[in-house]
């Protein structure tokens, strides 16, 4: 199956959402509806098939990772079955974040420097081993809390921006220390 992306990113109609909300909810990606609803309305680009049917999502929030202390786009991507495994996964990443990184240069102040992903599939985890892996450009920067690869992938030019505040953190005795 040869799939056809198309932009949507800040165009979400009310029956796109509706669509992705479905598509989710059909292939068991996504059980909480009230989730489901909020991540639709983060589409950056959607993947049909030959017929027209949605069969994959990309979505992306902008989120700071507290050793960044810099806005990146949190990056996730959705396939139905029948497009695993049809080698569309990084064509479809690479249009994602080509319409991310237009849309951050448009912007009077960048918004993010570019995408963080934290890599959920085993298969694509143990595929990317590279520190860098060619042609998909995300380097390695440690695991999550949840013992995920997590990667960053800088927008062209990217220049930082002020640092976000460090939170901090009770420790047991009173103590603060800073994540």
């Amino acid at each position: 199956m040869k799939a056809t992306f198309h932009p949507v990113w800040k165009q979400v109609t009310p029956e796109l959402a509706q669509e992705i909300v479905a598509f989710w909810k059909q292939h068991n990606a996504i059980g909480d509806q009230a989730v489901a609803n909020a991540r639709a309305e983060q589409a950056v680009c959607v993947a049909r098939d030959d017929a027209g049917q949605l069969c994959g999502v990309g979505t992306a929030i902008v989120k700071v990772l507290p050793r960044l202390r810099q806005p990146m786009y949190y990056y996730r991507q959705f396939f139905a079955k029948a497009l695993r495994g049809q080698h569309q996964e990084l064509a479809f990443y690479q249009a994602c974040k080509q319409v991310l990184q237009t849309y951050n240069q448009s912007l009077a102040q960048a918004e993010g420097l570019g995408i963080l992903l934290e890599i959920e599939n085993a298969k694509i985890a143990h595929a990317y081993n590279q520190a860098i892996v060619p042609g998909f450009e995300a380097v390695f920067i440690g695991y999550s809390p949840r013992g995920l690869q997590l990667r960053v992938a800088y927008f062209e030019d990217a220049i930082l921006l002020t640092p976000a505040p460090i939170r901090m953190q009770a420790l047991p005795g009173g103590r603060a220390a800073t994540r």
